[in-house]
């Protein structure tokens, strides 16, 4: 069987020593950990061991000698590195060396049964320990059986990648210890840290203990009983804006959580939700500050009582022209007249609504932008709420023209019936032509209020965190790995570099994509096509007994 040696990049100009790490069995592998090198005493070895076997769960042992030709090699020297094999008794013993005037490396193992060396059969791979240890393997997305090979593949990876991951307390020793035993590793120089984590950790703490008593705070006020009164949780439950918060609400428990992740999928949402409150915020704020620079408010609220006005004549005028005789068409008169008396009706009290409500436009426009330092969704989901408050004359348009269209089709689809049957209906002479221009104003709210909605989950639902990842540092997120050869030659071992394939930024948005809850319906475009073509109501919020596509 072929030996694999999976030996640490940053260990080749290592002093001669021992190296350690974990021996896997079921792949007849070895995965090298650091280099102990001189001086050291066995005893203190084998006892810093079980401390990290005791810490890490893992089997770390003595697993072989490396020798640095780049000093004078000694027979002394090499005799004293085969003699450990018999101190640590680990078979097989592993022996790699670096040739002092030629590239390549001498790598064997010593069985202790034959007391013989074999050169043959062995791959050395080297790996960059760093991206391995702070890289995440995914198992393959695809559940086909094509791809049994490639999970059988992953999992004999994943063994390797938590070897290293899992080996944390190893690497914390650097050559600045004051230790009896020193290590060369990828901190050997040195432990990787940034003043700014660090003390962005200490401030998180009180950071999120306060915001935690706000949290409770405000969950209490939400649970008492004069909230609970109809009809206030029915108007809870259709604004979008209250989703929303209930929504952030959610998110800002599960950040000031003091419970630890229990694995990466946990710790990516944790991060995935900060990150993207944290973009929805400054958004928020410079939606804010746009708004309150150079008095736009005032002149969006200006501009809003000539824009309904015009939509109120345009309404009007269509009235007029459908009560009419439209395209040259001969309509039923009384009916025409009775229902376009009925929505300029309508049309004089939602005009007189605004026209009342004009005085009070700016200070509400005002209290809309404030809230966008809750965050850029928040701001949406009230644009959203007031569109659809302003436009719920048109939902009624929609309703009465929606219910009377379905009537005219029953009574066709009877009609067919009753043809197909070769009976006679009085109903064919009441059949008239249906006009879509109610279907066309309902569709165009339906299409606005869906884009806003469309944004609001793009932010709640996209994994920032992720792919910023991704983007900068993309061993993070590991989907599997590839090996270069370095050099082959007859008589010394193949030697790999493993580099990591980074996860493609479709499976990172399926893996790590966030949760979205809305109070409205996600019906698809089909649907929405089909309800209007056969007449049936679109409700504008999540409707009992509906099913969703």
């Amino acid at each position: 069987m072929v030996l694999k040696v999976f030996f640490p990049s940053c260990c080749s100009s290592a002093e001669s020593g021992i190296l350690i790490g974990r021996w896997i069995s079921e792949q007849n592998s070895a995965v090298i950990l650091a280099v102990v090198h001189f001086p050291f005493i066995p005893a203190q070895v084998k006892q810093y061991l079980s401390e990290v076997q005791q810490v890490t769960k893992i089997k770390v042992s003595v697993l072989g000698s490396w020798s640095n030709s780049k000093q004078e090699k000694e027979e002394s020297l090499s005799e004293f590195l085969e003699d450990l094999g018999t101190i640590f008794s680990h078979e097989p013993w592993i022996q790699i060396s670096k040739e002092r005037d030629s590239k390549f490396w001498s790598c064997s193992t010593l069985q202790k049964q034959s007391n013989s060396s074999k050169e043959e059969e062995i791959i050395l791979v080297y790996y960059d320990q760093r991206k391995v240890m702070l890289s995440h393997l995914h198992p393959p997305l695809d559940t086909t059986p094509s791809t049994d090979h490639k999970a059988n593949d992953a999992s004999k990876l994943a063994a390797m990648f938590d070897t290293v991951a899992n080996s944390k307390i190893l690497f914390m020793t650097d050559r600045y210890d004051d230790g009896p035993i020193k290590l060369t590793h990828w901190q050997s120089d040195g432990v990787e840290a940034s003043i700014i984590v660090e003390l962005m950790k200490q401030a998180s703490v009180p950071a999120c203990m306060l915001l935690t008593f706000l949290l409770s705070l405000t969950s209490a006020i939400c649970k008492r009983r004069m909230l609970k009164v109809w009809p206030l949780p029915f108007l809870w439950s259709k604004l979008s804006t209250c989703e929303q918060l209930g929504h952030r609400l959610q998110h800002l428990q599960v950040i000031s959580s003091n419970k630890k992740a229990q694995n990466q999928i946990q710790l990516m949402r944790k991060a995935n939700i900060f990150v993207s409150l944290l973009i929805d915020v400054a958004l928020g704020i410079l939606l804010m500050s746009w708004l309150y620079r150079k008095n736009r408010i005032g002149h969006l609220a200006d501009t809003l009582i000539p824009v309904a006005d015009h939509v109120a004549k345009e309404l009007q005028d269509l009235l007029q022209w459908l009560m009419g005789a439209p395209a040259g068409l001969k309509m039923n008169r009384a009916l025409d007249q009775v229902l376009g008396r009925f929505f300029l009706y309508h049309i004089h009290l939602w005009i007189s609504y605004i026209h009342l409500m004009s005085p009070f436009i700016e200070m509400i426009l005002w209290y809309v932008g404030l809230s966008a330092c809750l965050g850029l969704t928040v701001a949406l989901c009230i644009l959203s709420d007031i569109i659809a408050l302003l436009t719920f004359h048109i939902y009624c348009f929609y309703v009465y023209g929606a219910r009377l269209y379905c009537l005219k089709i029953y009574g066709l689809s009877s009609l067919w019936r009753l043809f197909r049957g070769k009976k006679w209906n009085v109903l064919r002479q009441r059949v008239d032509s249906c006009s879509y221009d109610l279907d066309q104003l309902r569709l165009l709210v339906v299409v606005v209020q869906g884009l806003i909605h469309l944004l609001v989950d793009l932010i709640d639902s996209l994994p920032l965190y992720s792919i910023i990842l991704r983007l900068c540092r993309s061993y993070r997120l590991s989907a599997g790995v590839k090996f270069r050869v370095l050099e082959q030659k007859h008589g010394k071992p193949l030697r790999l570099l493993m580099q990591i394939n980074p996860l493609s930024y479709g499976s990172v948005v399926q893996t790590y994509r966030l949760p979205t809850y809305s109070c409205y319906p996600k019906d698809s475009w089909t649907s929405l096509c089909k309800k209007l073509f056969f007449g049936e109501l679109i409700y504008p919020w999540k409707h009992k007994g509906e099913k969703q596509d």
